[in-house]
């Protein structure tokens, strides 16, 4: 069985790479008003947290969002809520395929509220449409990072 030649694969996904990479780059410079510039103005931003969870007031970037202001607040509220300088990610794969990439990888952080440092695994699903980021899906680990925000936690292994 022969599959027909998708030829708009192999004309999105180099483009599709290079906005991922700037968006990457962005995220790693932290500035949110320059991030937000790579999202288009409508999206579709999920983060995988159980629903009750979402809008918690010690992790308020955690939750869906819709627009690019959005998108500048999400940067915003996450810089707010952990230590400057106390921070790293690792990208360990890009995966693309037409319109969409895959980003895998590692956050380390540490929660400003209660000092714990925490690390995360994290998959990125984002789709790219006109040189915008038009879907926004992440995937982490999230009671590494609930532990870390969590007042009566113990200690977890950075």
């Amino acid at each position: 069985m022969s599959l027909p030649l998708d030829t708009t694969t192999h004309i999105t996904a180099p483009h599709t790479r290079a906005v991922v990479e700037e968006l990457l780059r962005r995220i790693g410079a932290g500035d949110p008003e320059r991030i937000a510039e790579l999202y288009a103005e409508h999206g579709d931003w999920k983060l995988d947290w159980p629903e009750a969870e979402h809008g918690r007031t010690a992790t308020p970037w955690i939750r869906h969002r819709s627009t690019r202001a959005d998108a500048a607040a999400h940067y915003r509220e996450l810089a707010a809520h952990h230590v400057p300088g106390q921070a790293a990610t690792e990208i360990e794969r890009l995966l693309v395929d037409g319109a969409d990439a895959v980003v895998l990888g590692e956050i380390r952080q540490t929660a400003r509220s209660t000092g714990r440092a925490y690390r995360a695994r994290f998959a990125l699903h984002l789709t790219v449409e006109n040189g915008l980021v038009t879907r926004h899906h992440v995937y982490e680990d999230s009671l590494a990072v609930a532990q870390a925000f969590a007042p009566d936690a113990p200690a977890g292994d950075a």
